[in-house]
Order: C-alpha cells, then structure tokens, then sequence
C-alpha cells in the first residue's frame, strides 16, 4: 500500500455515487476508483492511499458486475477485498475480438472522449463516425483531436472533414510533440475531470499522453512508412494523472470498433439524414428507388451525399444484426 494526499473528489468522486452508498456500507467499506486493470489483479486508489487487489467480487454474475478501469468499487475497510461495483455513470463496450457472443468493457465514468485521428493517410471519416456513435451512445461530450500536424500541410484539409461530420463538432489539431500546442486541451482536464482516449494504433495517444502529462514515460513507436498506420503501443488500460488535476485514460488501440445497441448514438451522429428521411412519401422507404424518396432526392441535389449515406447505412444494418444477437443470447 502506497500512502499518497489524494481525496476522492481529486480521484472525480461524484454525487451520484455516493447516493449509491448506504449508511451501513459506508461504515464498513471503503471507495476505490480502479487505476488499471492488469492480468489477475487490479490497481485502485482511494483517499489517502494506493494498492492493487484482486478484482474478484464474491456473487458476481454478468460479466458488468465485474470491474474496469474508471469504475468506482466499495472494498472492505479490513480485509480490502472488493465488495460490489458501484453503478456506473456510462460504460464503453465493445464486441470481444475473436467472439462475437461476448462484449468487452473498454472503460467507466468517462466525462469528456477525446476520438484521437492523425493528420496522414489512416484517417478515416468513418472510423471517426463510428467512435461519435459510441460518444453520443453513452451521452459523454466528445473532442476530436487530430494529431501529427507537423508532419503535414493540410491540417487545415483534415480539420475540415472532421468538422463536416456532424454541426458544432469540437475539433482540435495539436502536434502532440508540442506541450505548448497541446495546452489547448487542458480545458477538459481539471481537477477530477476524466478524459478518455479512443483511436487507432499509431495516431499518436501515447504521445499526445506523455505531453499532456509532461512527462515520457509512455512508450512510443514510429508509424510504418508505407500505409501510415501504427502498431500498438499501450497494451494496458489505465489511467494518468495530468498537472491540472485530472485523469487521462488510453486505451489500447481500436483499429475495428464494434457497435452494439447504438441505435441512439447513430440517429444522433446522422440526424441530418433522419430528418430529411420524415420527408419520404412512404415511412417504410428504403430509400432505394421507391418513388417520393426525400434521401435520394437531397443526394441528387447535393444537400446530402451519396458516400455518407452509405457509412450510415452500414452502421445501421451492422447495430441490427448485433441487436438481434445480444437479444438471442439473453433469451438463452
């Protein structure tokens, strides 16, 4: 155990979670806030102090009553063995590589997602819509920072695109070298604020992390030259306190992210098309060559465009199909 003068409002305690703790509880545990999450064990920090444990919580059944990074856990005073997690302000999932049956948890109690893309040939307007959905899905104020400007002169370009996803789209382009040029984000990052990281390997989280912090110790490594696409650098989820006061989670990268139950997230991130789609002669319209199709004609006009509503289409269609499978694997 490591005694430290941190207070659970520094660590981003909030009142929705202590409203979630009874007199008898709080008698007899202690809230932690998960740091890291390790093969086996677990970091976590509470007032005053810092150890790892192991994440086991007795009765624990669905695999969101176990504990990920960002979560809040009340832990027994004496034996420090997890008791129950605390509910959770948002959640990010995603579907487990390699079993589609089963979704993975990616972080909790997030307050700001910084969507990290790169000013070079692996940006991706889709891949940034995509990680939008999930913003807007568990309702946490995305940024979108756009990084390696000093390797480019059309950082203006990629700002642009970016901007043009959806109105009043926060953008910020930063040369993540640059503690001076990643200042602007400090903004998000006071006192008890968290701030997670989502995007590709190799768009330079690692870096942007070890400016913000002031510090290098966070690996990094060089892109590969010949599609500018990175190779995973952070293999841990965890946590880094930043000079402000607040909370820098990375991730390790997410080159496919998949979506699940995202209806919402997606009708938010696309509500130009859903609006113009009410105008459609028929509610049921595909939006295909049924006559009195408002999408097609706006596509045709140019108010709408045609490689748009393909990415919302896919979107749509891949959250049915996994809707229709987590419903499955409910009703067995």
């Amino acid at each position: 155990m490591i005694a430290t003068n941190e207070t659970l409002e520094d660590l981003g305690w909030k009142a929705p979670f202590s409203a979630h703790v009874s007199d008898e509880e709080a008698a007899a545990c202690r809230p932690v806030r998960v740091m890291a999450v390790h093969r086996g064990k677990i970091d976590v920090a509470g007032a005053g102090s810092r150890h790892s444990i192991v994440p086991y919580i007795a009765g624990a059944g669905p695999q969101d009553d176990h504990p990920t990074v960002g979560d809040w856990l009340l832990i027994d005073a004496d034996t420090l063995q997890a008791v129950r997690v605390l509910p959770r302000i948002n959640l990010f999932t995603r579907r487990a590589p390699g079993d589609p049956r089963k979704s993975q948890m990616i972080a909790a109690n997030i307050d700001t997602l910084f969507i990290v893309a790169s000013c070079n040939l692996d940006f991706s307007v889709a891949r940034l819509e995509r990680y939008l959905v999930l913003a807007r899905e568990v309702d946490v104020h995305p940024v979108v920072v756009l990084t390696k400007t000093d390797l480019t002169d059309a950082a203006d370009g990629f700002a642009a695109a970016a901007r043009a996803i959806e109105p009043g789209l926060l953008v910020e382009t930063v040369n993540g070298r640059d503690p001076a040029s990643v200042a602007r984000l400090a903004a998000w990052c006071g006192r008890g604020d968290t701030v997670a990281l989502l995007g590709s390997s190799g768009v330079g989280k690692s870096t942007l992390v070890n400016s913000l912090r002031g510090s290098d110790s966070i690996a990094t490594q060089a892109i590969r030259a010949g599609d500018d696409t990175g190779r995973h650098t952070t293999t841990v989820r965890e946590m880094h306190r930043l000079p402000l006061g607040g909370w820098l989670l990375d991730t390790p990268g997410m080159r496919e992210l998949q979506l699940s139950d995202a209806a919402a997230g997606i009708s938010e991130v696309f509500d130009d098309f859903l609006l113009v789609a009410q105008q459609c002669r028929f509610s049921d319209c595909a939006h295909e060559r049924e006559p009195g199709c408002a999408v097609r004609a706006a596509i045709g006009d140019g108010t709408l465009t045609a490689s748009r509503f393909d990415r919302w289409r896919k979107l749509a269609a891949e959250d049915r199909v996994e809707t229709v499978r987590r419903a499955a694997r409910r009703s067995r």
